[in-house]
């Protein structure tokens, strides 16, 4: 009787927890859509603020008067920077990035042929770091200060501190010139997974190893904590494995920090990429942005960041949601 009557008392709760939850994901949702519009609004005072004429340097000399007014008109260059940025947001929305200066074509498409590219890169370096980063750190938190721990904690930090441009130029020269086991530049033939993959292994290498170290580092520091907890005092009392301590309940816990990290890691991979894809010459929205920054192609440079902001805000934003919805600590500060 005591059971029944006290099982309705929970619904509220749960109610008002799940109320508390969505607007948590609203209020996120919010800033996100602000953190875009703010990040847009600086590219645009910066891209005016560089020096010299933007029309001459992006038609050249010889461009004609009719020419550079057309230019003018469709890039409204003549209104204020506040009317063109509300212009450039009022087009996005309806899914219009413009149109590129030279080749007259859809900025929209021109960046989903490129942004794959980048994606798949992102997606494999950062996989291959988290496969490695995640267990290096179980390993050193199970036996610390143990041999195998400090060798870990060298390579982590020797991998944070080396810059990703120069274990980009190192790999280059290592593996696909001096030894020849890899390709030098490119992406692969189009229709040719095994040469894509080829191609793809040094740059996915140079833009993942830093992240190892990261991820070896965090885990290893989680797992310490919660290595002495009483819960986990307590599974050890019903004689449970280590195995099974460790990875049923204590790595539950100490893998939620490292979802933040690997949510911020893939959004700094995309921004980042760019040197693994101009010293490996290959295909993507960094080398595309540095390409139209040489070349002052505003609308393409817009769009580029438009994309490669939203796209880090929004995984960012996932991240931070699941760790809400996983953690139950996050769960009742929001109650």
């Amino acid at each position: 009787m005591t059971f029944a009557g006290k099982a309705p008392a929970t619904e509220p709760v749960v109610s008002f927890g799940l109320a508390n939850m969505w607007f948590y994901a609203l209020k996120r949702t919010g800033l996100a859509v602000v953190i875009v519009a703010v990040a847009v609004l600086l590219l645009f005072s910066l891209l005016h603020m560089i020096p010299g004429d933007p029309i001459s340097i992006a038609l050249g000399p010889r461009a004609t008067p009719e020419i550079i007014e057309r230019y003018t008109e469709k890039m409204h260059l003549n209104d204020p920077i506040v009317v063109q940025f509300f212009i450039f947001l009022k087009n996005a929305a309806t899914g219009d990035l413009g149109v590129d200066v030279f080749s007259e074509r859809s900025v929209a498409l021109i960046l989903g042929e490129q942004l794959p590219y980048t994606l798949i890169l992102a997606v494999v370096g950062l996989g291959w770091a988290v496969l490695l980063g995640i267990p290096l750190g179980c390993v050193s938190a199970i036996r610390p200060n143990s041999l195998l721990d400090r060798i870990t904690g060298l390579l982590s930090v020797g991998t944070i501190a080396v810059p990703s441009f120069l274990v980009s130029i190192w790999a280059l020269l290592i593996f696909a010139i001096h030894l020849k086991w890899l390709p030098v530049i490119g992406a692969g033939e189009s229709g040719d997974i095994m040469d894509q993959i080829h191609h793809l292994i040094l740059p996915a290498f140079a833009v993942g190893l830093g992240w190892v170290g990261y991820l070896a580092r965090l885990v290893r520091a989680s797992m310490l904590e919660v290595m002495g907890e009483n819960y986990i005092r307590a599974a050890r009392s019903f004689g449970l494995s280590q195995r099974t301590v460790i990875y049923r309940y204590a790595l539950k816990v100490a893998i939620l920090p490292t979802i933040t990290l690997i949510g911020i890691g893939f959004g700094n991979l995309l921004a980042g990429a760019v040197y693994a894809e101009i010293i490996f010459a290959r295909p993507g929205i960094g080398k595309l942005i540095y390409d139209m920054v040489m070349s002052r192609n505003f609308p393409v440079i817009q769009g580029a960041v438009l994309i490669t902001t939203a796209l880090y805000v929004v995984i960012t934003l996932f991240a931070d949601l699941m760790v809400a919805w996983m953690d139950p600590r996050v769960r009742e500060s929001l109650l």
